[in-house]
Parts: C-alpha cells; sequence; structure tokens
C-alpha cells in the first residue's frame, strides 16, 4: 500500500533527530562538564578543604591535557582548526551583536571561540601555578600564590560571563543550547 502524502512512518524521535545535526561529540561532552564540576569544587574548597582542593586542581590539568589532544584529534566540531579564523571574526561578531545580529554556527560561534581560548589560558596558568605552589621549590612563593589567585579569580569571571553568553544566544537564537551540550545535537537551520 502506497504512503499517504504528508505521513510519514518515522517515529517522532527519528524526526526530531533528522532535524538536529551532532555538533559536539561524547568525550567533549563529558569534559565540558566534568571540567565545570572541577572548576566549582575549585572554587569553594581553597584553605578549607585542602586535600580536595589539590585533587581537582590535578584532576583540571588532565582534563585540559585531555582538551588539548582532543583539539587535534577529535571530532570536527572539537578541533582546534577554525580557531584562527573565529578570532579574527571576533571583533566583528561582538559589535554586530549588540544589535542582536548573531548569524548562524553549528559549532562555536566567534564568542565563544574567544571565551574558549580565554578559559583555556586562564585555566593554563590557574591549574600550572596553582600545582607549582604545593612543591618545595614554590611553596610560599609570593609571585606564584598571586598569580594563582588572580588567574582563578579570572577563571570565575570568565564562567560567568560565559553562562550569561549561552543564555543570551540561546534567547537570541531561540534555541536550548544547554541541551545541546547535553545530547550532542544543534537544531539544524529553519527547523524549530
Amino acid at each position: 500500500m502506497p504512503e499517504a502524502r504528508g505521513v510519514s512512518d518515522r517515529t517522532p524521535a527519528d524526526r526530531t533527530a533528522s532535524r538536529t545535526v551532532a555538533v559536539w561529540d561524547l568525550p567533549l561532552r563529558l569534559w565540558h562538564w566534568l571540567l565545570a564540576a572541577c572548576v566549582l569544587a575549585a572554587w569553594f574548597t581553597p584553605t578549607v578543604y585542602d586535600r580536595l582542593h589539590r585533587i581537582v586542581g590535578y584532576a583540571v590539568l588532565g582534563l585540559l591535557a585531555f582538551r588539548l589532544v582532543w583539539g587535534f584529534w577529535g571530532s570536527r566540531y572539537s578541533r582546534f582548526r577554525m580557531m584562527r579564523i573565529r578570532l579574527r571574526a571576533a571583533p566583528g561578531y561582538l559589535w554586530n551583536l549588540r544589535r542582536g545580529i548573531t548569524g548562524r554556527y553549528i559549532g562555536l560561534n566567534p564568542a565563544g571561540t574567544l571565551m574558549l581560548v580565554a578559559l583555556l589560558a586562564s585555566l593554563i596558568v590557574s591549574a600550572i601555578t596553582g600545582a607549582m605552589s604545593v612543591t618545595v621549590t614554590f611553596f610560599g612563593v609570593w609571585w606564584v600564590e598571586d598569580t594563582h589567585h588572580y588567574s582563578s579569580d579570572a577563571v570565575i569571571v570568565l564562567v560567568v560571563l560565559h553562562v550569561l553568553g549561552v543564555v543570551t544566544m540561546a534567547l537570541l537564537q531561540r534555541e536550548n543550547l544547554i541541551r545541546a551540550m547535553i545530547t550532542g545535537r544543534k537544531r539544524i537551520r529553519g527547523h524549530s
């Protein structure tokens, strides 16, 4: 019997999957949420729970090492190959954003790429100086402690800006970006 016009035998889940595209792979999504948990744990544990603070600090170092490797060998949207182009586009993108012009990007937009670089850089500085500060050579050295303190504060400021940016883009583009970072899938242009 021929299929009726406009009627599909696919399930709603199949139709939803066909209107989305896989963007962020499972390793990248796990990295993102583990890093978020570690950063929050590290922020709330210094001087009170020093041992836990050190453990999550070392976990952050491991996660950063993974991300640097995954940036070269991961799936398409995990790689750093478009980073230079998107960073050059970031000033114009941010300028247009103030007028509500967002453009559509499947992976990170230029502002997201700028945030990724800023977060990775400040996390690297914070994690390395944190690890240095518990060694015999650098324990109590003022510039190591100050650098760790200020870079850790910068991480938290950037995290807040990141969350505000995600919420802003979700509202402007009417897309649930948090769900996209959980499922790994984003809506294809033109589909609601």
